[in-house]
């Protein structure tokens, strides 16, 4: 299986997205490339509350003319939200195919704490695993540590780890299997 790590309105001066693609190789057996934005990212931009539907992202991060990967994660550097939500740091589309994580609510410094690169990163390699996770159908884990746990504040990220517990691994692993990788 491939993954296609889109960069939307994300500037990597710090090769976050480069430690990103390892991490999701290794952690989901996905071979990772990197690919430009082949839509308008503006489209999902919402001038009343000044951020991006995350939903409308995923739409477009779905339209490939090219069919694309069978995976696709795009990363942002914008604030994202849904309808019913006041902020997400990501969304999936359940069963499905593509994912969108934002660095915005990530960052220590929007907390008005100092910046920590180790911590955004930590916060992003969370996000996108745990994102990329609803793709193979996995729902939110009791398990506090699991990676698929909910996260509603960026300190609950921290409370978890990267990885999958062990029923959460055993799914991915069964599917992963069952297609081949």
């Amino acid at each position: 299986m491939d993954l296609d790590l889109v960069p939307i309105y994300f500037t990597d001066e710090r090769n976050l997205l480069e430690r990103l693609s390892d991490c999701l190789a290794g952690a989901l057996r996905l071979k990772v490339r990197g690919r430009n934005p082949w839509f308008d990212p503006e489209r999902s931009y919402d001038r009343s509350r000044g951020q991006y539907n995350s939903t409308v992202l995923l739409k477009m991060l779905l339209n490939d003319p090219t069919g694309g990967a069978s995976r696709v994660l795009g990363v942002t550097g914008v604030d994202l939200f849904t309808p019913v939500l006041t902020y997400v740091f990501g969304e999936a589309q359940l069963e499905g195919r593509a994912a969108v994580v934002s660095v915005h609510r990530l960052r220590p410094e929007v907390y008005g704490l100092a910046a920590d690169e180790e911590l955004l990163y930590r916060r992003l390699e969370t996000e996108a695993v745990h994102e990329l996770g609803h793709t193979f159908g996995l729902l939110h884990c009791a398990e506090r540590t699991c990676v698929m746990g909910s996260s509603t504040y960026a300190e609950e990220i921290d409370l978890k780890s990267a990885a999958f517990c062990r029923r959460c691994l055993e799914v991915i692993d069964v599917i992963a299997d069952t297609r081949g990788s």
